[in-house]
């Protein structure tokens, strides 16, 4: 007797033995036992769900005899008489299955119709089975329209398909459409030990647990897979040998991969790549496997964070021993970061077939997410000093000082107030050596002396946290307008740029340097020091336009632009007044009373980004 594989050996005889698919069995059921049958029904779902097995039970349930050959339609067949027999063996007269992949022309379907007009031979009901019925040809679908829309009370139509977007509204308006979903992993794994023990196969839970992921929802694929892994495995089923051969990931491997980029540890990170090289496992199975685990950890960082239920958490740890060292890396790794790596891994996979190797490939979407988790010990000396401390503002220096009693009188500079001494020196007089007190002897400097400074209310503030963030999250950016701390300079710089931009004075790069800059000083003589975060604004052309700009306002003799963190610029003030008028005008309109009322009695929704604040703004009606 010739081996009978284990998805036909096992394919459910009847619904209570149908598993994954409760909510399409017991509409069916319910339809059976009180006989509210429709003549129409269409079944959709990925590959090895249960399609064409739960289309073979009804044909059952509609034509069984019973045991005593008395019985009438039944939600349990009892499978023991001639049509029960016949549908499993395929051969019952009155059920008919067409293959649409290969019968799809509008010839084939005329012919199953001819045999509608004929009652059935030997069952109680002719049941049309058409598989796979989105490869029907248009002219096939008109075909069979009229007689699907009114059959023969003795006939019913079944079909079933992968993609009902490609079935014809008119052909999905007169069935009954049941989905049947992708089973769960745990559903595949409970089935599985179920037909191993009664194939007296000892497994490893592990390699269980390998295969019910591998068959990605799928019944069918899981056995199939199943008995592949018995012949590997000798007649028995090991998770390293079920591991080697799907070419699956160690999940010590994803942790160690994970680990190493909640910590920014570049170095470990290309060395466990490289052990994945080494053992040759697949780049693709890796992302897989990285984003099950990343999806775990999101669900555990919400329930964390929200109180989710204890219990349900303890049961999950109990059934799946790798629920702890999922819950540390997601105690270890933000939850930005955990969203953004499941984001890379994604996508990733995705990008593997478009480089030359597929190893090169995982190694760029992992070092991608390095390029935005930038370690503290690489930042500048003088960032690293902000991070921890506070500037502390310079003393004021009053104009009227003598300049002789400069050198004696003068507070102590930091290493900043020097470098823009020594910008300024460079820039007043090109031809003079830099200013360098530690070269100068004592008795030069009063020759020499410093410029005076007033005050910098600006660096008396602390620069907000997001400007200290060593993490830079690109979602956000986009939807919030950066931050803004008002200063006094910057009200005096905002209303200069306000100016210049009315007469016209500044335009493209002038125009965008000057939007983008924050004003931090004032010297008495005209001089004035700007500050800007892009290098790519700084510009010498545009730094000299600007300064004639200003000089034909009558508002600074000379500028300085120098690099740096910013916190109060005149793009920044606009986009925080863009941002106040576009909250109340939401405010406004969802506090209306007319909007109320189409909310509240319409249930109507506002379509988030549609309300546009604009010059020419409409009023609502009064009621």
């Amino acid at each position: 007797m010739s081996y009978l594989v284990l998805a036909r050996k096992y394919r459910p005889r009847k619904f209570a033995e149908m598993v994954g698919q409760e909510h399409v069995v017991k509409a069916l059921t319910n339809a059976l036992q009180t006989q509210r049958l429709h003549h129409a029904y269409l079944f959709t779902g990925t590959r090895g769900v249960g399609k064409t097995t739960v289309s073979r039970i009804l044909a059952k349930s509609l034509n069984c005899m019973g045991v005593d050959g008395q019985g009438g339609i039944t939600d349990e067949p009892c499978g023991v008489c001639q049509a029960c027999t016949d549908i499993d063996s395929g051969r019952f007269v009155d059920y008919t299955e067409l293959d649409a992949a290969s019968n799809r022309s509008v010839d084939e379907v005329q012919a199953l119709l001819e045999q509608a007009v004929y009652k059935p031979v030997q069952g109680r009901f002719k049941v049309f089975m058409i598989d796979e019925v989105h490869m029907l040809t248009g002219h096939a679908f008109n075909a069979m329209l009229k007689t699907l829309e009114e059959p023969p009370e003795y006939l019913k139509f079944v079909l079933a398909t992968t993609d009902p977007q490609k079935v014809p509204v008119t052909v999905l308006s007169r069935c009954l459409q049941f989905n049947l979903r992708p089973m769960a992993p745990e559903t595949v794994l409970s089935h599985l030990g179920h037909v191993l023990q009664a194939e007296a196969v000892p497994a490893e839970v592990g390699a269980l647990r390998l295969l019910a992921r591998a068959a990605r929802g799928s019944m069918r694929d899981a056995l199939s897979l199943t008995d592949q892994a018995i012949a590997f495995g000798s007649g028995e089923l090991q998770e390293t040998a079920v591991r080697q051969m799907l070419g699956s990931v160690d999940r010590s491997h994803v942790f160690q991969l994970i680990d190493a980029l909640a910590r920014g540890d570049g170095p470990r990170l290309l060395a466990t790549l490289d052990t994945l090289r080494l053992h040759g496992f697949s780049p693709a199975s890796t992302l897989e496997d990285m984003t099950e685990v990343l999806q775990r950890m999101a669900v555990y960082q919400t329930l964390n964070r929200s109180g989710g239920s204890a219990a349900q958490g303890s049961e999950r740890d109990e059934s799946d021993p790798e629920a702890a060292e999922t819950q540390r890396l997601a105690l270890l790794m933000p939850v930005d970061e955990t969203q953004l790596l499941y984001s890379l891994c994604l996508h990733g996979r995705a990008e593997l077939g478009l480089a030359p190797d597929e190893h090169s490939a995982l190694t760029m979407v992992l070092l991608r997410l390095m390029a935005f988790k930038t370690p503290v010990q690489n930042l500048p000396p003088a960032e690293k000093k902000n991070l921890n401390s506070e500037p502390e503002a310079p003393p004021v220096v009053s104009p009227q000082a003598t300049p002789a009693a400069a050198p004696a009188t003068h507070p102590p500079a930091t290493l900043e107030t020097l470098e823009t001494l020594e910008t300024l020196e460079t820039r007043r007089t090109p031809s003079a050596p830099a200013h360098n007190p530690a070269a100068v002897p004592t008795e030069a400097q009063p020759s020499a002396p410093l410029p005076q400074w007033v005050a910098l209310p600006v660096r008396q503030q602390p620069e907000p946290a997001t400007e200290r963030s060593t993490r830079y999250d690109i979602a956000a950016a986009a939807r919030v307008p950066a931050s803004f701390t008002a200063t006094e300079e910057g009200q005096i710089w905002f209303d200069a740029v306000q100016k210049l931009q009315a007469t016209e004075s500044i335009t493209a790069l002038v125009r965008e340097l000057a939007l983008q800059s924050q004003l931090i000083a004032r010297h008495p003589d005209g001089h004035w020091h700007l500050r800007v975060e892009r290098e790519s604004l700084n510009q010498a052309n545009a730094r000299e336009r600007l300064t004639l700009a200003l000089q034909e306002a009558g508002l600074a003799s000379a500028l300085t632009v120098a690099l740096g963190a910013v916190i109060d610029t005149p793009a920044r003030r606009l986009a925080h007044a863009a941002a106040e008028q576009q909250q109340q005008a939401e405010a406004l309109v969802m506090g209306h009373p007319f909007v109320q009322h189409l909310v509240q009695n319409f249930d109507a929704k506002i379509v988030p980004g549609s309300l546009q604040v604009s010059a020419g703004q409409q009023r609502l009606p009064a009621d």
